[in-house]
C-alpha cells in the first residue's frame, strides 16, 4: 500500500520530549514500513524517519496555532492528491474539511483528544470518514459516528528496560496540569513516606495552576524534579521506579505514559478515570484506586507495589501493547477501505 501519513506541524516525529500524537505517528509509520508498505510522512523537517519525509516547515512550530496547522495540512493534502496514494491517514481535524476536495482517496482520522464539543459538532459533517478511537471509553463519550474503529496505541517494547529490583522512589511523568494530577501525586508520596521523581513541564495554558499548586510543591524534601524528560531520562526512570502515579482528574482518552510504564515492568497506580480501567489490569499491570487514601496504601513501604510481579507486567504489556498489534490493526483497516474504494470505482464505471 502507498500511505500518506500526515502528522502535526507542532512537534517533530518522534518528539524530543512531550508529544503523544507524534510518538504514535512515529511508531505507526516505522511499523508499516517494516511490514513492506510505502509510507510518505508529512511532518516537520527536523523529524527522523525511515519513510520518505516531506515537510513544509523545516522546524517544529510550537506552540500550536490554527493557521499553522491549516497551512501544513492543506499543503500535505495537496501533495497527497498529486501523488498516487491508496489511503491518507490524518492526525489533525483540518484534514476532514480538506478531504472534501479529494473524495477519491479514503481518509482515516485518529481521535487523539478527550470530548470537545466544538470538534464533536464538526465531526457530524463528515459521517463518511473512518475514525480511529484510541480507547473504547473515548468512543463511548464521542458523538455517534457511523465508522469508528477502536485501536489501542502500541509501542516498540525494545525501547524500554525492566528490572526485578527497582529503586526506592515512585514517579510522575506528564504535563504539570490539574487534569494530570501532579499535585496529588506529590501529596500522596509525602503521605506514604516515599520519594518521588517528577518529570514534566508547565505549559502556557496551565501556568496559573502550575505556579499556584505545582511549583511550590516541587521544593519539598521528598521531591526530585527532573524537568521535561525525553527517552534518555524516561527509560531508566520507569525501569527503576517502584510505581508510576497517575492520579488523573479527567477522562483521559488513552495515556501513553501508562503503557510505557507497563512495558518497563513498572506498575501503574491510578484513579479510575477515562481509559484507565480499560488499560490497567488490576494486580497484573498496576492498580486502579478510588481515592488518595488507597493510593497511599498501595505505594507505602511494604505495600502492594513492593510485592508486584514486574516480569509478568512487562510480558502482559508486550502482549497487549506491542506496536506490531497496532500496526496490523491499522493495516487491516486501510486494506478494507482501499478495497471498498476500488469496488466503488468499478461500480461507477459500469454505470457510466
Amino acid at each position: 500500500m502507498r500511505i500518506a501519513m500526515i502528522s502535526t506541524p507542532f512537534l517533530s516525529v518522534p518528539p524530543r520530549e512531550y508529544g503523544g500524537t507524534e510518538l504514535v505517528v512515529h511508531e505507526l509509520t516505522e511499523g508499516l514500513i517494516e511490514r513492506g508498505h510505502d509510507v510518505t510522512l508529512f511532518a516537520t523537517g527536523d523529524s527522523q524517519t525511515s519513510a520518505e519525509l516531506k515537510s513544509l516547515y523545516p522546524q517544529a512550530q510550537w506552540p500550536p496555532e490554527l493557521l499553522t496547522d491549516l497551512n501544513h495540512v492543506s499543503w500535505a493534502m495537496q501533495k497527497a492528491k498529486e501523488g498516487d496514494f491508496d489511503v491518507i491517514h490524518g492526525h489533525s481535524a483540518v484534514a476532514l474539511a480538506i478531504s472534501r476536495l479529494i473524495p477519491e482517496i479514503p481518509l482515516v482520522y485518529t481521535l487523539h483528544h478527550d470530548r470537545d464539543e466544538q470538534l464533536s459538532a464538526f465531526y457530524r459533517y463528515f459521517p463518511d470518514v473512518n475514525y480511529v478511537a484510541i480507547s473504547a471509553d473515548q468512543r463511548s463519550r464521542e458523538v455517534p459516528l457511523p465508522h469508528v474503529h477502536v485501536i489501542h496505541h502500541g509501542l516498540n517494547p525494545d525501547k524500554y528496560q525492566w528490572t526485578c529490583t527497582p529503586g526506592d522512589f515512585v514517579a510522575f511523568v506528564g504535563r504539570l496540569a490539574r487534569v494530570k494530577g501532579p499535585h496529588t501525586a506529590i501529596d500522596v508520596a509525602e503521605r506514604a513516606g516515599v520519594q518521588i521523581r517528577v518529570g514534566g513541564d508547565v505549559h502556557v495554558v496551565d501556568r496559573e495552576f502550575g505556579e499556584r499548586e505545582v511549583i511550590p510543591r516541587l521544593t519539598r524534601p521528598h521531591v526530585h524534579y527532573l524537568g521535561p524528560v525525553g527517552m534518555g531520562v524516561k527509560v531508566p526512570l520507569l525501569r527503576d521506579a517502584r510505581a508510576l502515579l497517575a492520579p488523573i482528574e479527567w477522562d483521559e482518552p488513552f495515556g501513553l505514559i501508562l503503557i510505557e510504564a507497563m512495558l518497563s515492568g513498572c506498575p501503574v497506580v491510578a484513579f479510575a478515570r477515562g481509559s484507565v480501567p480499560e488499560l490497567v489490569e488490576q494486580g497484573v499491570t498496576g492498580f486502579v484506586a478510588p481515592d488518595q487514601d488507597e493510593l497511599v496504601e498501595l505505594i507505602r513501604p511494604g505495600g502492594a507495589v513492593d510485592h508486584f510481579d514486574r516480569e509478568r507486567c512487562r510480558a502482559r504489556a508486550v502482549e497487549r501493547f506491542d506496536r506490531s498489534r497496532m500496526v496490523a490493526e491499522h493495516e487491516a483497516l486501510y486494506q478494507r477501505l482501499i478495497s471498498a474504494a476500488a469496488a466503488a470505482r468499478r461500480q461507477r464505471i459500469r454505470i457510466a
